[in-house]
């Protein structure tokens, strides 16, 4: 225990020295509320990322969220009294909060251990409306229940663009297919980034304004023109060079799904999409190199880890 003893000096009144500690009183709390907020500020670090800058009108806007614990233990967060753990804070060009597509945003509980940093990579696209063009600033807030305090990341900006159509074509859902008797439009777009140009592939219902899917089907030689053909189960193959001598191939299902991608060299002869007697449509001429047939990879949860750049 500290006990000040204060010895008037010779000529200094009582009431000076009064208002002399009651000032120093007050610079000692300020001190300690601001040490005490600094260390409360550091004991969860957030970050926000974006890939990068310019996205199109309805691809998944993929943010890469990194929360580090600096509490010097480990620790959980979780809901708590109503309030989630995990929220964004959206606001559109002129400064205007964009509310949330749904109130139900529930998390998992997320365990941090001590000195340890958690990456997740979350689809901004089913949370948000950022499908209209333009410019959107996105802050991220977590919240910590233990010291019922918000932890801020800084806040990021991304902007919203569409690409230039250069293909599109109209079919119906066959019969023996969910949703048989409604139709599906597939458009085929590029985009010209500073670096490169990509090709687009787009699955929607015009009638209903709904978009399925929108994403790249990588990057494309802008003066090569992509191929585009149907087959009997109305599904689209696109078939487009990705570099020189190099072709890439895509099938796409009548809900966007990617069902099959692969890679073509050029040798003797280009490769190209071509109709059997049956309706089907395979890929002739080339040397493929790296098939793969996948389901398009959706967005990671918030539970797990997101993969690896490449």
């Amino acid at each position: 225990m500290i006990s000040l003893v204060i010895r008037p000096r010779a000529g200094v009144s009582s009431a000076a020295i009064c208002m002399r500690w009651t000032y120093l009183g007050r610079r000692l709390l300020c001190v300690c509320v601001f040490l005490f907020a600094v260390a409360a500020e550091g004991q969860i670090q957030v970050d926000l990322k974006f890939k990068r800058l310019q996205y199109i009108a309805y691809e998944p806007v993929v943010a890469t969220l990194g929360i580090t614990n600096l509490a010097g233990r480990d620790i959980e967060l979780h809901d708590a009294n109503g309030q989630s753990w995990l929220g964004f804070e959206v606001t559109g060009n002129e400064g205007q909060p964009i509310a949330p597509l749904s109130l139900e945003n529930a998390q998992p509980p997320l365990k941090i251990e001590a000195g340890q940093r958690v990456t997740r990579q979350i689809d901004l696209g089913p949370l948000y409306p950022v499908h209209d063009f333009g410019a959107y600033h996105v802050r991220t807030n977590v919240y910590f229940a233990d010291l019922r305090k918000f932890f801020y990341s800084a806040t990021r900006v991304f902007e919203v663009t569409d690409a230039r159509p250069i293909w599109r074509q109209t079919v119906g859902i066959p019969d023996g297919v969910a949703a048989s008797g409604d139709v599906r439009t597939y458009s085929l777009l590029t985009n010209r980034f500073p670096d490169h140009t990509s090709l687009y592939v787009r699955v929607q219902d015009k009638d209903t304004g709904i978009v399925y899917a929108t994403y790249s089907l990588g990057r494309a030689i802008s003066f090569e023109q992509p191929q585009a053909e149907i087959d009997r189960a109305n599904q689209l193959h696109v078939l487009h060079c990705a570099a020189p001598r190099a072709w890439s191939y895509s099938r796409i299902g009548l809900d966007g799904q990617l069902l099959e991608h692969s890679s073509f060299m050029e040798t003797k002869s280009r490769p190209r999409l071509v109709h059997s007697t049956n309706g089907e449509v395979a890929v002739r001429g080339g040397v493929i190199e790296t098939p793969a047939q996948s389901s398009r990879s959706t967005v990671p949860k918030l539970s797990a880890r997101p993969p690896e750049d490449r």
